[in-house]
């Protein structure tokens, strides 16, 4: 990410402040090289410009989405000289849509940006290369996506309901008539969606929408005034033409409309099923999520005979496939909810040997009980912010293997420096492409005890 420079607020006796770039401004460019989120780099008076939709070499006429400094945020509006390597877009909302900002490249070229990514965090905050770099773990690069949350903003000037993704770096709604990273099961929804939500007698009383497919498919109606009779039978009438289970988020938080339904989804390699409640944490990619789990439980090795931290546990999307394979698995989250869907999800699975606590992962935790006797294998999969208060600490627990799942690379490499003070070596690492056609980076990580 670019550092934006500050200019002053006033200017020295006698000088002239540097006018801003406008908000809207076409401006022609050559692409230098890209950034590290796969936006294009150019240099203009002075200025750095981060480019959306270009690539290196490339020359375009951006419009400027923004400016801050001597810093300007623009997005490719035509191309004037192509890269060879520049592919058609597939979307063909692409340029408008803010969600997938790097399918103009080969997917080949999406790893190589994301790789690259992950090496530079690591050598140049933590000074380190690990001794062994794993093949990228990748998917379908479309028709993966499981998950969706569809905006829905009331326009009263122009009396309409606007439904679609958020556009790029704007509160613009862009409406969506196909989406080609949304599995075949979303499809129809996403198309069918704004022609029934307009048909509901209060329109500026909707929220989002969310989708889901897993062991059912379901659809999430956010709604900030109640429903009546006749727009609960219209949701109803559509969920049901589309085999789909109706959920509700009005002041009490998202509820089935039936209660008896369940919803969640599966790890075939485990013959597990997790639940799931809309707004929990879910990995969007479940054909990269039982991937990187399989990928997980081979790097750790835990034996028939080990115990098992899993600290970030989540649904238990970690912990129960452990479970199957080690004496003992501790389980901890910082969402009591989630402790307990976890649990849950443990016993209707038969599993007897995975014990989930609720704590805070930034205070110590040699203090807990459940911390006590200590583990040989850790596994932790912090949010984007990391987990610099439990690295430190993790040595105490005695643990000689230790496998570290991240979704951003900044605080991953933060997190190794620290790791390494308590003793341990990076062994491997590697890239999960959970977000195919997107900047976005997941990474794996083994250390172990040197």
């Amino acid at each position: 990410m670019a550092k934006h420079e500050r200019g002053l607020r006033f200017q020295p006796s006698g000088g002239s402040r540097t006018p801003q770039v406008p908000t809207g401004k076409k401006q022609r460019l050559t692409i230098e090289r890209l950034s590290n989120d796969g936006r294009g780099i150019a240099f203009i008076e002075g200025r750095t410009w981060f480019v959306v939709g270009a690539l290196a070499g490339e020359e375009v006429e951006a419009r400027v989405l923004g400016a801050h400094g001597k810093v300007v945020e623009a997005r490719t509006e035509r191309v004037i000289l192509a890269s060879d390597r520049r592919r058609p877009a597939p979307c063909a909302h692409a340029g408008r849509c803010g969600g997938c900002s790097v399918q103009h490249m080969p997917h080949d070229d999406q790893l190589a940006l994301k790789q690259r990514m992950l090496a530079e965090q690591l050598s140049r905050v933590a000074g380190v290369e690990p001794l062994e770099w794993a093949a990228p773990l990748t998917g379908p690069e479309f028709g993966y996506r499981r998950r969706a949350r569809v905006a829905v903003r009331w326009d009263a000037k122009g009396k309409t309901l606007e439904v679609g993704f958020r556009a790029a770096s704007s509160q613009d709604i862009v409406a969506i008539d196909d989406c080609p990273v949304l599995v075949q099961a979303l499809q129809p929804l996403m198309r069918e969606l704004p022609a029934m939500l307009r048909r509901l007698s209060k329109p500026q009383a909707l929220g989002h929408v969310e989708l889901f497919s897993g062991s059912a498919v379901a659809v999430l109606l956010r709604h900030m005034a109640p429903l009546s009779t006749q727009d609960l039978q219209v949701l109803q009438d559509f969920c049901s033409a589309h085999d789909a289970q109706l959920w509700l988020h009005g002041e009490d938080g998202p509820q089935p409309v039936d209660p008896s339904l369940s919803l969640g989804y599966r790890l075939e390699t485990w013959d597990l099923e997790l639940a799931y409640r809309p707004g929990d944490f879910v990995q969007v990619n479940a054909g990269v999520n039982e991937a990187m789990v399989v990928q997980a439980l081979d790097w750790l090795k835990a034996g028939a005979d080990e115990r098992v931290l899993d600290l970030f546990c989540g649904l238990g999307n970690f912990a129960l496939p452990l479970a199957r394979q080690v004496r003992e698995v501790v389980a901890v989250e910082g969402v009591a909810t989630m402790v307990e869907r976890a649990a849950a999800n443990a016993l209707s699975n038969n599993l007897h040997n995975a014990h989930f606590f609720q704590a805070d992962l930034s205070q110590s935790l040699s203090d807990a009980d459940w911390a006590k006797g200590g583990f040989s294998a850790v596994l932790l999969d912090p949010p984007r912010d990391g987990a610099f208060e439990v690295v430190g600490k993790l040595a105490a627990l005695g643990a000689e293997r230790l496998v570290y799942v991240s979704c951003n690379p900044a605080t991953l490499a933060r997190d190794t420096v620290e790791l390494i003070k308590q003793g341990y070596r990076l062994k491997r690492a590697g890239i999960l492409d959970m977000f195919p056609q997107t900047a976005h980076v997941e990474a794996m990580a083994l250390f172990e005890a040197s």
